[in-house]
């Protein structure tokens, strides 16, 4: 289309919006977009309540406003005529929302204004969220991007009054540099790793990924680690995540777990690391057991970029991944002597993943920035 090719020699003004910047997949890929943004000559501005990652975003070029807007409270609803005069005097082109209550306020904002002349508005479903109307904003946007088939799937089956064709299935991306196949730690590293874990020496390693939230399937974990051992395989597991601090008595019971299992030197919680690409590298296999299945599945997918055996539940967007690049990890879910069977076999007589990944952070970023600049030339208003 004509407009098109117009709308990309021009400079773009995109604000992405969320709660905070923290940690995070949806934290991580509002900065890649961000970057990216940039990197092609368009102005970038994300608007939350700050965080950890507000120095990196602001160094890769983009600007920050920081608002609390995704406080779940009604005082946050004053954003609303703040946002609709920000967007006004900033002649914002893109307005994109990737949180529910950040979302409420961009849309109640944009429904204000002069319709020719208001941002495109995009929101993104990172996750598959319970089925409500404050969930429901999340399918508002003119355009709404799924992070997965199983994003998508969700939407359709839950919100079946939404036009397919706003429907944009985006899925998230890793950058193969930063997760190679085949890499391999320094010298340097391992002989640090091997000092603070020395009795990890000579065992298999079944890596945990994640947060420790009660969602990631830690009980399962533990229990496969213990029928393992009772078959006489020589399994060490590492829990790798950081403890929620609102959550640390599912912390504390995890751990009491592993202790009435007889784990004690057959479990390792080593916290929030830095170097997770180098853990998966010492790892014999990755797991991924969310009870519930999640919207995508970011450290399977690191993994096997490494080209690290993953074994996980057979459900939501990690079935996807599984599904593309290493059908033998797959397991019904919840289903634990199948786990059991799975993870023995792999490590007995393991698996190479494939190198064909479509799943790229260029992938990723070169589809949504194209959206915005369709977005922008030509979208038309859906009420």
């Amino acid at each position: 289309m004509p407009e098109h090719s117009a709308i990309k020699s021009r400079k773009l003004t995109v604000v992405q919006t969320l709660p905070a910047l923290q940690s995070g997949g949806v934290e991580r890929g509002t900065l890649e977009i961000g970057k990216h943004l940039v990197e092609h000559g368009h102005r970038s501005i994300v608007i939350s309540s700050g965080g950890r990652l507000v120095d990196r975003l602001l160094s890769e070029g983009s600007e920050h406003v920081t608002w609390d807007i995704g406080r779940k409270s009604p005082w946050t609803l004053r954003l609303v005529p703040v946002l609709r005069r920000f967007l006004i005097a900033n002649k914002v082109d893109i307005l994109h929302a990737r949180s529910r209550m950040p979302a409420w306020i961009c849309y109640l904002a944009w429904k204000g204004m002069n319709p020719k002349t208001r941002p495109r508005f995009i929101t993104t479903v990172h996750g598959l969220y319970s089925v409500n109307a404050y969930s429901a904003v999340m399918v508002k946007g003119e355009k709404v991007i799924a992070v997965s088939e199983a994003a998508r799937n969700y939407i359709v089956q839950n919100y079946p009054q939404i036009e397919h064709q706003r429907i944009e299935l985006i899925p998230r991306g890793v950058e193969p540099a930063e997760f190679p196949y085949g890499f391999k730690p320094t010298p340097e590293w391992l002989k640090a790793w091997q000092a603070e874990y020395p009795h990890l020496a000579g065992k298999k390693i079944l890596c945990l990924p994640g947060r420790i939230t009660r969602l990631k399937g830690h009980h399962e974990f533990i229990e496969l680690i213990a029928r393992l051992r009772a078959q006489g395989m020589n399994v060490h597991g590492l829990i790798v995540g950081g403890e929620d601090p609102n959550r640390q008595g599912y912390a504390a019971e995890i751990r009491q777990a592993a202790h009435d299992r007889g784990l004690d030197d057959a479990m390792t919680f080593t916290g929030a690391r830095h170097d997770i690409r180098e853990i998966y590298a010492v790892s014999d296999i990755v797991l991924s057991l969310s009870t519930k299945p999640e919207s995508f599945g970011r450290t399977v997918l690191e993994a096997l970029c490494m080209g690290v055996p993953v074994a996980g539940y057979d459900h939501g967007g990690v079935s996807e991944i599984l599904r593309t690049l290493y059908p033998a990890g797959r397991v019904e879910p919840e289903n634990l002597e199948r786990l059991v069977a799975t993870v023995a076999k792999l490590l007995e007589s393991p698996v190479p993943a494939s190198r064909d990944n479509p799943y790229t952070l260029k992938n990723m970023l070169d589809r949504t920035l194209a959206l915005y600049e369709q977005a922008a030339a030509s979208l038309k208003l859906a009420d």
